[in-house]
């Protein structure tokens, strides 16, 4: 029998439209999706001052808690709630507040490395790869790391060079042959957008 849940794995480069991708979905379906965001499972750095925590790589796989998150995903898969951990940009550093996070019908998960873990993407029914030219990425990234994140501009562009454009050509573009569909431009691509509705559209009509 088929899984009553589905799962569909949304990965991309920084800035590539995963976000504005999957809140299409969650506008369409609404509450019949959860969302588990690789972002929250950022380690906890209570041994370091926050002027270390600045230095840290956070674009490599060993940054996130990725086995918490396949172990969480697989609980939700099984019909059973998680708590969910926070991750404060601002603070470079883990919350003290958990999320608690329900089962349904459909889980997105969503990062930019989730593809990259083989126990994570093993949970997934569906991986969708949002393509994006680097130069529209670096543009997005910039915009939301100062308006949101309290970042200074050249913090951003340092950070780029030094370790997220590495990161991302080492780990997250050799991801993109995990993938079920790869998506130009994400939540912008109707097509695209229009195939993959349907595609949930349908489970929910079945399950």
């Amino acid at each position: 029998m088929e899984n009553p849940i589905l799962v569909i794995g949304i990965a991309g480069g920084t800035g590539s439209g995963k976000t504005t991708l999957m809140k299409r979905i969650v506008e369409r379906f609404a509450d019949q999706v959860t969302v588990l965001s690789h972002d929250n499972y950022y380690k906890r750095h209570d041994d370091l001052s926050y002027e270390q925590r600045c230095l840290l790589n956070y674009d490599e796989p060993s940054a996130l808690e990725t086995d918490l998150m396949a172990v969480h995903l697989d609980q939700l898969r099984h019909g059973e709630a998680i708590d969910c951990p926070v991750y404060d940009f601002t603070l470079h550093n883990r919350s003290e507040e958990t999320i608690h996070i329900v089962p349904k019908k459909v889980i997105i998960v969503e990062g930019i490395l989730i593809f990259e873990n083989k126990a994570l993407r093993d949970l997934m029914d569906i991986r969708i790869f949002v393509d994006t030219d680097a130069d529209i990425r670096l543009c997005r990234r910039i915009k939301r790391d100062v308006n949101k994140r309290g970042r200074t501009l050249e913090s951003v562009l340092i950070q780029y060079q030094e370790t997220v454009k590495p990161m991302h050509d080492l780990y997250v573009e050799p991801s993109k042959k995990y993938a079920s569909i790869i998506v130009p431009e994400g939540g912008k691509n109707l097509v695209a957008l229009d195939m993959i509705l349907g595609r949930i559209q349908h489970h929910l009509e079945e399950a």
